[in-house]
């Protein structure tokens, strides 16, 4: 059975990292008691030991032991024996460079595909969509594609912001970014707000969370969906 989570964010306003999700990451991971956490993006520059630690810390309070990818010689031998899976956030170019570098692209969706629990947030969750075209990051690397796991069959814009009227910021909003995505590509791309999710269970897929998410297919207006709404209809 697929499972995986598809979260805007790890940590919400307020809140210590994971915590907002915890609950229901108690449910997604009940299977096993060692969650394989894949690094590689690195937020900030923090090296994967530190990373792979503050996971841990957050881990450490549902019953949970973390094991970083980075810790493996054989890192699609890990992939294919792991009972859960969590992918970070960060900057998303570096993260598919090292998937990519690794060759690990292909493992990684056998295993998901194949009913591996997995969780993704920020640059872990944009690697769900078709490609990673709609990340919010700078381009500090170049991976070899642009192209990623396919797990759902539209784009993901994590930490989706509405346009503040009231700013005197007079650059692109995120709106406009995905609407000059919409000049060169067709496929649809889902705006998450902060302490939003997608539930992928087998072929449903559900948002999850206290806020409505923006919808945005290629020729149309943009729109929202409440929570709860199922997205099959973007198939």
């Amino acid at each position: 059975m697929k499972e995986i989570f598809i979260a805007s964010t790890s940590t919400v306003h307020g809140s210590g990292f994971l915590d907002y999700l915890l609950p229901d990451l108690e449910e997604l991971f009940k299977g096993t008691s060692e969650i394989l956490f894949i690094p590689y993006a690195r937020p900030g520059g923090i090296s994967h030991k530190d990373y792979t630690k503050k996971t841990q810390d957050a881990f450490n309070k549902i019953n949970k032991t973390v094991k970083g990818l980075h810790e493996f010689a054989n890192t699609k031998d890990a992939l294919n024996n792991a009972k859960g899976i969590f992918v970070g956030g960060g900057n998303t170019f570096v993260l598919v460079n090292q998937l990519y570098k690794n060759d690990l692209i292909s493992t990684l969706q056998k295993v998901v595909l194949n009913g591996t629990p997995y969780l993704g947030t920020s640059a872990g969750s944009n690697i769900c969509g078709l490609t990673m075209c709609t990340t919010n990051d700078m381009p500090i690397v170049y991976p070899p594609s642009f192209k990623t796991l396919g797990f759902v069959p539209f784009n993901i814009n994590p930490h989706y912001l509405d346009a503040d009227p009231s700013s005197t910021h007079m650059g692109e909003t995120r709106e406009t970014r995905i609407q000059e995505f919409h000049k060169f590509n067709t496929q649809p791309v889902i705006g998450l707000r902060e302490g939003s999710f997608l539930k992928v269970t087998n072929e449903d897929i559900v948002l999850k969370g206290p806020l409505s998410a923006r919808v945005f297919v290629f020729g149309k207006e943009p729109y929202e969906i409440v929570t709860n709404t199922n997205l099959n209809f973007l198939r």
